[in-house]
Order: C-alpha cells, then structure tokens, then sequence
C-alpha cells in the first residue's frame, strides 16, 4: 500500500482472479473504514491473515503489470537499506496519476468539447463538474452510486477531459505562439491587387499588408509581435483586420519537447578522449563500475555519447542521470542530434500525464524510449533490459532526496539498480565526492582521468579579490570589487557574456532595524523573512509563509529598516545600474518555476540576448556557452562558512564547477572570486585546481573527527509542536541509543534551524564504524524506534531516519 507502513496487507480473490492477477499489477482496495487505495499485488498466496479478517479487493486496475520483478528486488532493497517502509518507496516510484485514492481530487479540462465521446456516466461525472470546481473519488462513487469508478476516472483521463487535483499545483500552460496569416478568401493572387484597392484609403492597414507580403518571402511562420514591430504600426490595426476577415490569427505551441530526427552521426573524438574511451572499455571487463574524472569542458559528454550508442545498438537501456533539470534542457539539444528517436525525458516539471507515457514507454520497451534522460526519480523507471547508467555530476548533493521517505541517494541506488540489471556504471565529475574518489583509489570502482580541455584550452586564470582591502580603500560599489567591474567592462566591450554566481535568491536574507536591532523573524520557523524586492514582500524560504514589507520595526515602531547580505535580485538591480546597456538575466528557484522557464532563460543566454547572468548554484554545473568569457562568485565566503562536514568539499566543488563554465571554446576565461578571506586554504586550492591536495586534507581530517568514508553516518530526526515534548523524547532517545553505540552517538542537539513550519526540531546522529556490521546496526536502531514508539506520550513524535545523510 502507498503508506508508510512496514508490512504488507492480505486481501482476498476469486479464482478467476487468481489465474488473471500478477506481481505488480495495481489493484482498488479498501483501507481503514472508509479509504481506498491503489494497492500493489506483491505476491498471491494461500495463507490466511492473523490477527484480522482478509477483505475482498474492489477491483483490479491492470491488465499487465505496471511495475517489474526487477523493480521490485530494487525497492526492496531501497526500502532496506535506506530504513523505509516499502509502501513509501512504491508512493515514490509512480506517477501520481497511477495512485487514484479515495482522498484524490479531480477537477475539468478548461477546453474540452468532445461531450459526444462521453458514454453516460462518463457524462454524468462531467455534468456535476460543470457546477462544481472539484469532486473527491468518494464524492464520484455517491454521484454514480457504485463502487467501481477508478475505469470511470481513467478512462476521463485518457480522453483528456479531467485531471488530477496534483496538476493544480503544477499549472503548466504550454507556451503558445500567435501567429498570423491571410485568410484563405484573400489568399489568391487575383484577390490580392482587390484587397489592396479596397484598402486604398486606409494607409496604416495598407502598409501592414505589405510588410506582410514582405516577410513572407520567407516561407517561415509569421509571428503577431514581428509583423507589428516590422510594419511599425499599433495592435489596433492589426486587430481591425482581423476583425475585418482579412487576417487569421493562429497559434503555434512552441517549446513542448519533442524529440524527432533521424540519429545524427557521431562526433570523432580527439586522441586524449578515445584514450579515456578505451580505458573505461578496458575497466568494465573486470569492473561494474568507474569513474570518469575529467576537468571542466574536457569533453566527458562526447565520450558518454560513444559509450551509448554502442547499447543502443545492442538493443539495451541506458539511463542518463542528472542532478538538476536546468541541465537536462541544454543536454536535450545536443542528444537529440545523436538519439533523436530514442531519447525520452523524465523528472518533476514534466506534466503528469507525460511522465506517464515514458512510464508505459519503458515498460514496454519501446525503442523511443531506450535512452532516458532524468533527475534523480528516472531510476524508478520500470527498465527491464538496462546496460548502461551514466551518473554525471555525480558529486552533487541534488542526487540525494532529503524529504518524504525514501531519503536514497540516486548515485548509490543506481549503483545497486546497474548490478541487478547486470550493467555498467560510468560515473562522471570534475570534482568527485571524497567517498567515490577513495573507492576508485582504493580499487573498488575503475578509475579514468582526463586532464585535457576539448580543443587544448587552457583552465581559466583565477583571480582571488579581497573584499575587506577593497572596503578599507573605498573601493567598492555596491557588492561590487573595482576588480570585478573592470573586468565586466572589458568582457561587454569584447561582445561576451559573464555568469554571476551568488548562493541566495531574493534581495537580501535580512531586514534589520537600526535602532534596535530586531529584525522580523517567520512566525512558524526559526529564520528570518528573506526581502524580495520584486513584489515588495518578505518571505520564508522553509514554509513559503508571506507579508509585505513593513514601513516601521515591529518592536520599537523606528522607520530605519536596513537590509543586510544580499541575494540574486540585488545583483540583478546593481547591474542595471552599473551598466544600464548591458541586458540582464536572473536564473534562481523565483524565476524558475514554470515549466520551460530553464529553457527560455538558457535559449535566450545561448542566443546571446542576455549579456550577464546572474544566478544560484543552478548555475554551476554542465552548462556549455561558448561565448563566455568572465564567472564572477560575488561571495565565497558564505559557502565556506556553514556548519557542516562536507563545507570544504562542497565549496570547492561549487567553485572550480563554477569557474568551469569561463573560457569553453578558443579563448582562455578569467574567473573572479569576491572573499573576505583570500589565504583560505580552499580558495588557494580552487585557484590552483589542486583537488588531489583537497582530498588529501578533506580525508586526513575525516579520519581525525570518524565521517564518511570511514565510517557510515544515520541521522535521527525528531519533530513535534511541543517543545518539551521533544525534547523529552529526545533525551529518552538519546540515552537509549548511548547504551547501545556507546562514543559513536552525537546528540541529540538542536539544529540551526530549530523549527520549521512550527514543528521543534532535534536530530541525533550515529557513526557506524567500517568495521560494525551494518545491518545488525540498524536492527538495534529499529528496535529503539519501535520501543520509543510504544511510549504513549512519544507516539505523536514524527521519527525520521536518514541513513547516509549526506
């Protein structure tokens, strides 16, 4: 069941049902007194349940199975290892249109007309949505007065005439383009010199025609925005004639992927990148998998291409692993030249009803979906002939899910999908983690490193700035070094684009009163209100609450509110200040959440219509612009300062990724980096490019302080909105758990951020040393849980494990 329970649940069938039902197929059960679920059979057998009377199941959803044996032995695993239910992992897996509750919301397709293709309940339904916004499954079985509605649904679905309640969060229009042409009466060459006449009087009509004429030589679509800017004339005129029946305007859906196109051919590669080819070739006989470790713009991409073409040829999978989305759009492009109708992709602004496809895709093994591009939830495709996975970027802590359960790390799962599967593994970064880099070092993945740019370019020439001189001097404008703003001037004087790097959205992460120094915090969570200059609003980043900006302190009623820090949008305002020519881009969650919007905002930089882009860190890794030439970090020092074991790591990462976009194609880029503190040993690292020296000072102190990868880490999360609640259950905890691990507990403490969304906080974290078995750990650890649970004033705790917390 989709809940998070630890067991399985038996219900009982006829025997016709028997001979029809298999593993994996979905079926309508009822849960509780009054709940339905989609359930998932797990297995059919003759055992009857203790302990309760086995229900009859409603009824069954498939007529193949949905989900694979191969599937199932991998979220079993997941559901182990990662110390889930079962249930969590399966809700996590499937699009959430294959999990019809009686709970699930269901609302009209704005434009649906085919009312004819309606059979009469199907009507029915779509007559009670006429006059109410939404109905509930439970709501439908009253309104049809049966039990078996979940084909009902599915089949509204499939004609498009509802959807699920999910979609409203995801209001995804796709973008339409209005065009315009003649209509067909005037579309003759004979009507033309008529239209023309009867237009004689009316010039501004007359000269729109003909600049339409004019681009139409073209024989390209004719958009409504480029006829009104070419003709130089209003939109009224325009809309009078269309209003006359002279023009029809028409529209385009642009930016819905589609992924057509024979296979292009492949690229040859330089002499240094079939080296590498045939040395990760020579690794797999012997290993599953092995690190690809090469430098920024060294061309790792070419080589993934090879190595997937070859499966593809033999009829297999590969799944193409990414940490973030904005990277599946500029990847997209260039796959589609070599796999156009292979390649399928699959993560969360994807609409509901298009994941499902490339589910069913892959289920039936259809060649427009062997190769799939995906975030981190791609691995829960149903694949059943897998040969290769590619995690590229593999050090980057998106792959890993934090909340709701599973919590599993993407690279790591995958590693355990490939080995079931029987494949290979190619991992991929500049930059890797410390815990891949000791395996590969200590042989247990198949080490590969490439060392040379594509095309012989030099890394980029970092510069460290320090900020505190530069103040000292009064040397700065704004956030902005004069450093910094010569070297901006020269890259636009040159016609080239720079890329700011600021790890904050908004305007600025606090707004403190000069009086008294209060400054306003968020009512369910222990931040403060980040100011977005934008909407002139503050906003809490954890749980989204909103107020408007005030015009006097809370506390002591003073008008000298401050802001302090700054975040993306400040930058963006700076600029166009600094540089008032200059056209300038914002790349940060606020200005993302659409569907295309990485699209739009990554299209116009490549089309070179932004000159500066200013963003977050979705920014730093994989994106390919030839024409920049200058990355400027506005602040390192909020990277390296963060209490955290992987700060170092992390930060170094984030840099040399960052600065790895300057200087791709011919000329050599120049990198910037704002710091109070230039003599940190992680920024004269980043300006060496010395990962070897990194990881050597990164393991040497994680050996002294037992953190991964010497030992393996499981984090206890308690929460509750009673503070002493909490903390009671979490000395109870704590103490249960030092009799057993002894040293190894840290905790419990509180965390920075110790409520969120009114919920009090308090974790405790377990180091398990190389050497203490594993399993045998997390048994103890579930027992405790289970004994922490049956303590009735603990039981409205909510108790997060996290194994692998980082």
């Amino acid at each position: 069941m989709p809940i998070p329970l630890q067991k399985l649940f038996t219900y009982k069938i006829t025997e016709a049902e028997v001979d029809f039902l298999k593993s994996g197929m979905r079926v309508a059960v009822e849960f509780g007194k009054s709940k339905i679920y989609t359930a998932l059979v797990y297995k059919i057998h003759q055992t009857p349940p203790i302990g309760y009377e086995a229900k009859e199941i409603y009824q069954i959803l498939d007529e193949i199975p949905v989900v694979n044996d191969l599937q199932m032995n991998h979220w079993e695993w997941i559901s182990s290892y990662y110390m889930c239910s079962l249930g969590e992992v399966y809700r996590a897996a499937l699009p959430s249109a294959f999990l019809l509750e009686s709970e699930t919301e269901i609302q009209l397709v704005r434009d649906f007309i085919k009312e004819e293709e309606l059979s009469n309940e199907e009507f029915l339904i779509f007559e009670a949505l006429q006059h109410q916004s939404q109905l509930s499954v439970s709501q439908i079985v009253e309104i049809l007065g049966k039990k078996t509605v979940f084909p009902i649904i599915k089949s509204l679905i499939d004609k498009n005439a509802i959807e699920v309640k999910e979609q409203i969060y995801e209001q995804y229009k796709p973008k339409l383009e209005k065009y315009i042409r003649l209509s067909e009466v005037w579309n003759s060459d004979e009507k033309l010199s008529e239209l023309l006449d009867t237009l004689s009087r009316a010039k501004k009509q007359r000269d729109v025609i003909l600049t339409f004429f004019q681009l139409q030589t073209s024989k390209k679509p004719i958009k409504v925005t480029q006829l009104q800017e070419d003709a130089n004339s209003a939109a009224a005129v325009i809309k009078s004639l269309v209003d006359k029946g002279i023009f029809e305007i028409y529209f385009i859906q642009t930016d819905r992927i589609n992924f057509e196109g024979k296979s292009g051919k492949i690229k040859e590669l330089t002499a240094h990148q079939e080296e590498a080819f045939l040395a990760i070739k020579d690794h797999f006989k012997t290993k599953q998998t092995v690190l690809l470790k090469g430098i920024t713009s060294s061309g790792k991409t070419e080589i993934y291409v090879k190595l997937i073409k070859e499966n593809i040829e033999e009829g297999k999978q590969v799944l193409y692993l990414l940490p973030e989305i904005a990277l599946t759009t500029q990847l997209i492009d260039r796959l589609q030249l070599y796999f156009g109708e292979y390649l399928s992709v699959f993560h969360s602004k994807y609409s509901m009803n298009e994941r499902v496809e490339v589910w069913n895709n892959v289920l039936e093994n259809k060649p427009k979906a062997q190769l799939i591009l995906g975030a981190r939830s791609s691995m829960f495709l149903p694949f059943s002939n897998l040969g290769l996975i590619i995690v590229d970027e593999e050090h980057e802590p998106s792959f890993k899910q934090y909340d709701p359960a599973p919590r599993y790390h993407a690279r790591d799962s995958a590693i355990v999908l490939a080995n079931q599967h029987n494949a290979k593994v190619i991992l991929g970064s500049a930059t890797p983690s410390i815990e891949t880099y000791y395996n590969a070092q200590q042989g247990k993945y198949g080490l590969v490193e490439l060392n040379r740019r594509f095309g012989n370019v030099l890394l980029p020439e970092i510069e460290l700035v320090d900020v505190k001189e530069k103040h000292r001097k009064k040397r700065m404008k704004g956030h902005f070094s004069d450093r910094l703003l010569e070297m901006i001037t020269e890259a636009l004087e040159n016609k080239e684009q720079i890329i700011l790097f600021q790890n904050r959205r908004g305007f600025a992460p606090v707004v403190e009163c000069e009086t008294c120094g209060v400054s306003p915090q968020c009512p369910n969570c222990d931040v403060s209100l980040t100011y977005h200059n934008y909407r002139k609003e503050l906003k809490c980043h954890y749980c989204g609450h909103k107020q408007a900006m005030p015009h006097n302190c809370g506390a002591c009623g003073s008008e000298k509110l401050n802001t302090k820090g700054f975040g993306t949008e400040q930058i963006e305002i700076e600029l166009l200040e600094l540089f008032p020519n200059a056209k300038v881009g914002r790349m940060d969650l606020d200005t993302t959440r659409g569907k295309y919007s990485y699209q739009k905002i990554l299209g116009q930089f490549q089309a070179q219509e932004i000159d500066i882009l200013v963003g977050t860190q979705m920014l730093s890794k994989g994106l390919d612009f030839a024409n920049v030439s200058l990355v400027g970090i506005m602040n390192a020092d909020n990277l390296l300062n963060f209490p955290d074991f992987r700060a170092h790591e992390r930060s170094y990462q984030l840099m040399v990724q960052v600065s790895g976009r300057a200087g791709r194609a011919s000329k050599r880029g120049k990198v910037a980096i704002q710091t109070y503190n230039p003599n940190h040993q992680i920024l004269q690292q980043v300006s060496t490019n010395a990962f070897e020296e990194m990881y050597k000072e990164q393991l040497d102190e994680r050996w002294q302080y037992h953190y991964p990868p010497f030992y393996r880490i499981i984090k206890i999360t308690l929460r509750h909105k009673d503070f002493n609640r909490v903390e009671e259950g979490a000395v109870w905890l704590g103490k249960s758990l030092i009799s057993i691990f002894k040293d190894d507990i840290l905790g419990p403490s509180t965390p920075g951020i110790s409520k969120i969304r009114n919920y009090y906080i308090r974790t405790i974290i377990i180091k398990i040393p190389q050497k203490q078995s594993l399993i045998v750990s997390k048994n103890q650890i579930q027992r405790v849980k289970n004994a922490f649970q049956a303590i009735k004033e603990f039981q409205a705790i909510k108790f997060n494990i996290d194994v692998d917390n980082y």
